[in-house]
């Protein structure tokens, strides 16, 4: 708790209203309806999946959702994500209210707090990990302590300072939003590029050389799937990348799992040289990212092929696989229910267009411009996430 300041218990700010079941008795209405879903992980509301049912009146008359609210995830989550994942609802318009697997606090009349510094403050609380001591565990759920999280302490300031708090974060939220922002425009420029230059891979209306990914391949990295059982927890080894790790252009040895150097040699075939193009095919196929230098002599795991080109340049075949027309045929060739998949046999035969080298290359060098213009984003981000951080820390530390 910060020196100086006085604190309340949440219980005493907020009211508590339980969740929305599905209508069972007439007269129902049709709301939308948000869930954990709509959570995103930095604790925001996101309305692009909102669920509308079909609900009883009489239960939505006193379950609407109004601006200021605060929406509590106290079911669900996962090991390493406790319930407890706070958002605020700043909605204006339209008839919302919010599923079982939530609750939602409402400012009591009278109280004068701003929801958004409350927010802000229950969102502290929740990346400290206070949740993750308040839940329970049953039937494969994670479920929320309501009582002791309606004891968690909350700064008791007066408005004009909780004003000031919020706006110095959210000027901070703004940069880093604005800079986000800034990658996805590139990203689009970039795909909006190989279209410029090449068209469609799969119509092909150009008329380029057409071949099968094996034929692209180097005779030393054959299309093969990686370590099947890479293990986990080992302190000292290989670093293993996995699906999970494709979430950038580049994935880069940082914080990767390890294996043990026995187990990388027995798949030495999939051990990385830096220049790889690594495509995920298992679980969410299709995902590709490249692998960087400092990936030298790591390996990975039995959901990647590794990809080194003959002569094809590996940021054209990196945009080539992000198309949605390659992208289509990726999910006709993924198969399973349980744990999906793409059989190496369909990923060999996988046919791609192949331009000349001249054209490859000159589209790899304005591919590595817009890099160079998103590496300098990302580390103004993580200054900008520094920053944000020790604003969070010094009010709700």
């Amino acid at each position: 708790m910060r020196k100086g300041w006085t604190y309340r218990k949440l219980g005493d700010i907020c009211e508590v209203i339980n969740g929305l079941w599905t209508g069972k008795k007439a007269p129902f209405i049709t709301v939308a309806v948000i869930r954990n879903t709509n959570f995103s992980k930095d604790c925001r509301l996101k309305l692009d999946d909102v669920a509308y049912l079909d609900v009883e009146t009489k239960q939505y008359s006193s379950r609407k959702l109004k601006p200021g609210d605060i929406i509590i995830e106290k079911s669900g989550g996962s090991e390493k994500q406790p319930v407890g994942r706070p958002v605020l609802f700043d909605i204006e318009e339209g008839d919302y209210s919010f599923s079982n697997f939530t609750a939602t606090l409402r400012i009591k009349e009278g109280e004068i707090v701003n929801p958004t510094f409350l927010h802000r403050c229950l969102y502290g609380h929740y990346v400290k990990g206070e949740t993750l001591r308040m839940q329970s565990k049953t039937t494969g759920l994670h479920n929320l302590d309501m009582k002791a999280f309606l004891r968690l302490p909350i700064p008791n300031l007066p408005v004009a300072e909780q004003e000031r708090i919020v706006a110095e974060l959210d000027l901070l939220q703004g940069i880093i939003d604005k800079q986000k922002a800034q990658l996805k425009e590139l990203d689009t420029l970039a795909q909006s590029i190989f279209y410029d230059m090449f068209g469609d891979p799969v119509e092909n209306e150009r008329g380029w050389t057409v071949y099968q990914l094996f034929e692209l391949v180097t005779e030393d990295c054959p299309i093969s799937y990686g370590i099947v059982q890479p293990g986990d927890g080992e302190k000292i080894g290989v670093p293993v990348v996995r699906p999970v790790d494709l979430t950038t252009t580049f994935v880069h040895n940082n914080g990767l799992k390890l294996t043990t150097e026995a187990i990388s040699n027995a798949y030495k075939r999939t051990i990385l040289k830096g220049d790889e193009l690594l495509l995920c095919v298992r679980g969410t196929t299709g995902i590709v990212s490249l692998a960087a230098e400092d990936l030298i002599g790591c390996n990975v795991s039995r959901g990647i092929t590794p990809l080194r080109f003959k002569t094809a340049n590996r940021f054209f075949m990196l945009y080539q696989f992000k198309t949605p027309m390659i992208q289509r045929i990726v999910s006709e060739l993924t198969h399973g229910i349980a744990l999906k998949g793409m059989n190496m046999s369909d990923v060999r035969k996988m046919r791609f267009i192949c331009p000349p080298s001249s054209l490859q290359d000159l589209f790899g060098k304005k591919i590595e411009s817009i890099e160079r213009q998103k590496a300098s984003i990302n580390a103004s981000i993580a200054e900008t996430q520094k920053l944000f951080d020790y604003t969070m820390d010094k009010y709700f530390g």
